[in-house]
């Protein structure tokens, strides 16, 4: 093992592995590369979210798919599961096969074909299509791009938390423009023509990935981590091959006797998104390379997932709950001018950009007298649990038949971000810091995994929503969910414990 000295000293050592040092913002070249490709990969993926809830559940005759408002939704919350799964199996690819480059590039690629396959009327078979496309690409995509922002610099490097923020601006950036362009051109001239312009989004994010990759990006980022030896390729090639054949050969048995429909597809998606994390923890439990102190920490772990699970109940309900809201039961009408429903789901990332810094330096502020990690995650389920119950006053002041002002929904986004702000960034630190040493990766994935969980939920309950339930819908959900932050505010200390010196 060799001893690094200083950042500086080993940048002069490896000159012919390191990317440039210096030159966006006083940060590695490389960070614009995964910036702008990121805010473009964005801004197509939340452009197309913008409208596809309402693509689907709009009449044929106004250039919808007509399905169920119920169905839609539900679907939404399936296919967003689905693509937080598909992480997993990208950062495989990536380190056994791929490389970050190459897995990046192929994965912006299918994302791109994806909103083609939606810019082109062609029904459910373009849709299901699309959603293939978009769930693998942003599975390798995702990660593996901010996999890369790691790459760039030493772990001792004093500049890495301030670029994975500035990473993370573009992300916010990317989905808080989506709405006002792919959204006004979907809902105001055609649905496949916002499509469109998500898929010529990904197109530039390409365009720029590939003018800028080869010479600012590390030599790492261009071979697999622990690529697949010769005599392993050709067992994992048959297992791949036979396990798409028992995939295949079972879909064509559901389909035979009558069962491979929409409500199957999204069942068994929620069985996945609950069954796939309680599978991780019995595996990191029983296992020997897992030591008493860390079963002590993962204990305390699962409390917290479970709290993050139930926050993202709420949270991804703006690109359906929320988004019917705005489109059946918000007034729309700003001085004579209509405005597009898929303009709220700007306010997600726009708060986030503001929140975001603000929080940071409360925390920074409070020092050691900030709340413990389980107490923040309290105030974030009680957040969110208030930003589903402020939405049942507005049925309750005038009736379901009285369209809602907009402040309302503007209220509830603010709400729930504050929340995320109690607890997204938090759980990132805490799963680094409490993950088992033999299983550090594997629990990012399983953190990420929390939302896919949280989607799989909603896919059966997002469907109960409608006016005529408005105020029981929000009313049940928000109240259970604040109660639970509650009881997770008391039991604090006894999870704080568990967590064995973690803070």
């Amino acid at each position: 093992m060799v001893n690094r000295g200083s950042p500086e000293e080993d940048w002069k050592d490896n000159q012919s592995v390191l990317p440039p040092q210096k030159g966006f913002f006083g940060h590695p070249k490389g960070l614009s590369t995964l910036f702008f490709t990121e805010v473009w990969e964005r801004f197509s993926y939340y452009g197309m979210r913008a409208i596809l809830l309402f693509y689907m559940y709009d009449q044929v005759a106004h250039g919808g798919l007509g399905m169920s408002q119920g169905a839609a939704a539900a679907i939404m919350s399936a296919y967003g599961a689905l693509v937080y799964m598909s992480g997993i199996i990208g950062g495989w690819l990536a380190d056994r096969l791929l490389g970050t480059f190459r897995s990046i590039l192929v994965g912006g690629i299918l994302i791109m074909l994806g909103h083609i396959a939606l810019a082109i009327p062609a029904g459910l078979t373009a849709l299901f299509i699309s959603m293939v496309f978009v769930i693998v690409g942003t599975g390798l995509l995702k990660p593996n791009a901010s996999n890369a922002v790691g790459q760039l610099y030493f772990q001792d490097d004093i500049r890495r938390d301030a670029g994975f923020s500035i990473y993370y601006m573009g992300i916010n950036i990317g989905a808080f423009i989506a709405p006002y362009i792919v959204g006004t051109l979907g809902q105001k001239v055609n649905y496949h023509l916002g499509f469109g312009m998500a898929a010529i989004g990904m197109a530039l994010g390409l365009i720029i990935f590939l003018l800028t990759a080869k010479r600012n990006l590390p030599e790492t980022s261009f071979k697999p981590m622990n690529p697949v030896k010769s005599d392993e390729f050709r067992t994992l090639f048959f297992r791949f091959i036979g396990g798409a054949v028992a995939i295949a050969l079972l879909l064509v048995c559901f389909q035979l006797i009558g069962v491979l429909t929409i409500h199957f597809f999204v069942n068994s998606i929620t069985t996945l998104a609950i069954i796939v994390p309680i599978l991780y923890f019995i595996v990191m439990l029983k296992s020997k390379r897992t030591t008493d102190l860390e079963k002590s920490r993962i204990c305390a772990y699962i409390f917290l997932f479970i709290a993050s699970v139930f926050f993202w109940v709420i949270d991804e309900q703006g690109s359906t709950t929320l988004a019917t809201f705005a489109d059946q039961r918000t007034n729309l009408n700003a001085f004579g001018f209509m405005i597009p429903s898929s303009w709220f789901q700007s306010l997600n990332p726009i708060f986030t950009v503001i929140l975001a810094p603000t929080f940071a330096f409360i925390w920074i502020k409070m020092g050691h007298k900030q709340p413990k990690t389980p107490r923040k995650f309290a105030f974030g389920l009680i957040f969110a649990g208030v930003s589903f119950l402020i939405l049942t006053l507005p049925s309750l002041m005038s009736g379901v038949d009285v369209k809602a002002s907009p402040f309302w929904l503007v209220a509830s986004y603010f709400l729930v971000i504050v929340g995320a702000m109690c607890l997204s960034p938090v759980g990132l630190s805490a799963t680094t810091k409490l993950a088992p040493a033999a299983f550090s990766a594997q629990t990012m994935s399983l953190w990420l995994i929390s939302d896919a969980t949280a989607q799989g939920i909603n896919a059966q309950i997002v469907p109960l929503y409608k006016p005529s339930t408005e105020v029981s819908y929000f009313g049940l959900v928000g109240g259970i969910i604040l109660i639970l932050g509650i009881i997770l505010f008391f039991f604090a200390p006894k999870i704080h414990q568990l967590m064995r010196g973690i803070d």
